[in-house]
């Protein structure tokens, strides 16, 4: 890979775009009014982009387009219909999370580069195997990881020629990227639709700890590791922060540039992150990267640290001296903002304008010559015009010559009509010629590409038999229900069992039926433990919730599914899961509602599955909440805490909504929602469509009411699913307290 480090800067809207352009980005990510995952940002029209990728271009500065949310099906069409306008323009990539979108990039869209956004929540090197078989040529790595795990990552990078890209300034996310449903769940705006409510950030009672905001993390600074993160070949420095203001971009741009420039002169690198905190924070850690993921990565306060820090580092005690130094501060904010406004004032993303003359006789070519501001060219069509008065003048064309010259960075100020003689024609052939040499020299030497039309998917292939029960446990003291029940029983693995590795192995070759239940995270050693079982179990069939793992499943021949965590919600993931991976089945997201569902189509000999009754986990983390709810004595959460520590606690927002903490045994601290969710509607609703549906019977302790045993659960959903009416009403008042609000709001 090239050794030059690309610095990609956030672009919010048209001025923080120009900003990043003039501190010397050298690429940035921005998104349109649809489809991207910053929806609380002002965003960009698909008219501002061509003159947006005008002045990035003729500054060496690329541009990168986010689509990186989840897209359901009756988004389909209007998705299409972009990126068949996207290959047309000079777009230097598409940043994406949603598989299906990966899948209609690769089939049908091979122009556009891909990029792998932190939603994919890529921390293993089986995702970066994954990824590969999908095309991504950038990936993002998660934000969690630290040095030594982003090296490992980034060599099986490198061997692939995909560039590895790492946030290296601006806000945490609490949770892993892509696997946060906070959102979703309590106001129906979901993270992987660009919705984020940012409720981490809530203010809450106050815990035994006496912590407020006890989800509220410091921000990312990466700013004391720039050689080593360049020493072992990150390809990209990412700086968040699409919805902050353009003086922040310039501001925090520039510094990182000035660092990159000291490092490739081989200077001595600055220490001074002054002008850093000049501009919105919330204080800096690089506790991820360093791998000290202890109590200080959190701050007790949501807004901005900056004149809290100044007021600190002058030690004034007087209020008249605070009030100076905090006068003293806006007065220099508004000169960087000055400075800014002035050096972005000479780029414009204003189209530029053209004229046109056109000469043309009988039994000659049509002759078009074209002015831009910059060139001058002439072109001729290759067959000559014909006197014909029967058919359509060439004058009646000449708008379908001009047709495609909107989606340029330029317009037509005029048109002259030198020497053109009347009733003169050309073939339609020839017209559309030239429709596509004028898009050619107007839009880079691009040639134009045709739309994209989409096949209409087959009809949706119907379950013939009644679904099946499946029920997920964790615990070996619930293996018995094997032999209790008829249900389909997944047994989750947690997130590290490095040390427990043979006691797995012998669990599942002494329960045969037990089938294996991968997680979401799987970092390092533990991805490196789960593969390993994965090989070892020689398992007929496995669930998992990690791509990593997926790959390597598919790679051994291993019939697998993917589980919920994988976030599909349309028809071209299964299509692409299928396609790519072999994949048996898959879990449909729990986000979507009962419509989004409907839409979706099967491929054949595929399964659908759906889970009906669960926990409804929120976040998944790194860290530990402890420290902010209960004040765990051990500042430092480590692999010792990983590995052993279990404990419950909760914390109440000002809304008075209850959330669980859960830490169990080998797994990372879990959020969840106070209330398990209890889908009984789907069942009737669609009959047909599903293989099995799914009930969550692991050990987590939430405000939700079981008042009967696991058995007689199973038994009472096993009578549901056998058409017998007055079992919902049994199962409402055998567990109590649930919600089913994802499946009426949709996603």
């Amino acid at each position: 890979m090239s050794s030059k480090i690309e610095l990609l800067a956030p672009g919010g809207d048209v001025d923080s775009i120009k900003a990043a352009i003039v501190a010397g980005a050298d690429a940035i990510y921005c998104g349109l009014n649809k489809f991207n995952a910053r929806n609380r940002a002002d965003n960009i029209s698909t008219d501002d982009l061509p003159g947006i990728l005008k002045i990035a271009h003729q500054n060496d500065c690329q541009i990168f387009l986010t689509l990186n949310i989840l897209i359901t099906d009756n988004e389909i069409p209007d998705l299409i219909k972009l990126l068949n306008r996207l290959v047309n323009t000079s777009i230097d990539g598409v940043i994406i999370q949603d598989l299906g979108l990966f899948y209609l990039l690769k089939k049908h869209f091979g122009t556009l580069i891909v990029h792998a956004s932190t939603q994919c929540t890529t921390h293993n090197i089986g995702q970066i195997h994954f990824l590969n078989k999908l095309n991504a040529k950038q990936i993002n790595l998660s934000r969690e990881l630290n040095l030594n795990e982003i090296q490992e990552m980034n060599q099986l990078c490198d061997a692939y020629q995909i560039k590895s890209e790492v946030f290296v300034h601006g806000s945490y996310c609490i949770s892993f990227s892509g696997q946060c449903y906070i959102s979703s769940v309590l106001s129906g705006n979901s993270g992987n639709k660009g919705r984020c409510s940012q409720h981490c950030r809530d203010q809450f009672q106050t815990t035994y700890a006496g912590k407020e905001f006890p989800l509220n993390l410091k921000d990312n600074s990466a700013f004391a590791n720039l050689k080593e993160l360049a020493s072992i070949g990150v390809s990209t420095f990412k700086i968040e922060g699409r919805i902050k203001k353009y003086e922040y971009v310039y501001t925090v741009v520039e510094k990182w540039k000035s660092q990159l420039q000291e490092l490739n002169s081989g200077k001595e690198l600055s220490t001074d992150n002054t002008e850093l905190y000049k501009v919105f924070n919330r204080d800096f850690t690089n506790a991820f990267l360093s791998g000290n993921i202890s109590d200080e990565i959190f701050i007790d306060n949501p807004l901005s640290n900056t004149v809290k820090h100044f007021i600190e580092l002058s030690k004034h005690s007087s209020d008249d001296e605070i009030q100076k130094e905090i006068d003293e501060l806006l007065d220099q904010k508004n000169k960087m903002k000055d400075n800014a406004l002035a050096k972005m004032s000479n780029l414009s993303i204003a189209k530029d304008a053209i004229n046109i003359k056109i000469s043309g006789k009988n039994k000659e070519p049509l002759h078009i010559s074209i002015a831009t501001p910059e060139t001058e060219f002439e072109i001729c069509s290759e067959t000559n015009l014909e006197y014909n008065k029967q058919k359509q003048t060439i004058l009646s064309d000449i708008d379908k010559v001009f047709s495609l010259v909107e989606s340029t960075s330029f317009f037509i100020k005029n048109v002259k009509y030198d020497s053109l003689d009347d009733n003169l024609s050309l073939s339609f052939k020839e017209i559309n010629r030239l429709k596509k040499h004028v898009f050619y020299l107007l839009n880079g030497n691009r040639e134009y590409l045709k739309p994209v039309l989409l096949s209409k998917l087959n009809k949706n292939f119907r379950v013939e038999s009644k679904p099946r029960l499946s029920v997920l446990i964790s615990s070996e003291k619930d293996i018995h229900l094997c032999d209790e029940t008829n249900a389909q029983i997944f047994f989750q693995l947690p997130n590290s069992f490095e040390n427990r590795l043979d006691y797995f192995v012998r669990l599942f070759d002494e329960n045969k039926s037990l089938i294996p239940w991968f997680p979401s995270i799987l970092i390092g050693e533990d991805y490196n433990s789960a593969l390993s079982l994965l090989i070892r179990l020689k398992a007929r069939k496995i669930v998992t919730n990690n791509s990593g793992i997926a790959y390597e499943a598919f790679k051994n021949r291993i019939s697998w599914i993917a589980g919920p965590h994988l976030n599909v919600i349309n028809s071209y993931s299964l299509l692409g899961l299928k396609e790519d991976f072999n994949c048996s089945g898959a879990f449909i997201s729990n986000e979507i509602n009962d419509m989004q569902l409907k839409s979706i189509k099967k491929p054949k000999d595929f399964e659908l599955h759906y889970s009906i009754y669960h926990p409804i986990v929120l976040m998944t983390n790194r860290l530990c909440l402890f420290h902010q709810i209960t004040g765990c004595e051990k500042k430092i959460f480590d692999d010792v805490c990983l590995k052993t520590c279990q404990k419950t606690a909760s914390i109440t927002n000002l809304n008075v909504s209850k959330f669980i903490v859960d830490k169990s045994e080998g797994n990372f601290n879990c959020l969840y929602n106070e209330n398990n969710y209890l889908n009984t509607e789907i069942v009737k609703e669609m009959p047909n469509a599903f293989s099995s549906f799914l009930i969550d019977l692991r050990d987590i302790k939430t405000e939700t009411n079981i008042q009967i045993s696991k058995t007689e659960t199973i038994k009472l959903f096993e009578e549901y699913l056998e058409n017998e009416n007055q079992s919902a009403d049994k199962i409402r008042d055998s567990i109590t307290n649930t919600t089913c609000e994802q499946y009426r709001r949709g996603i």
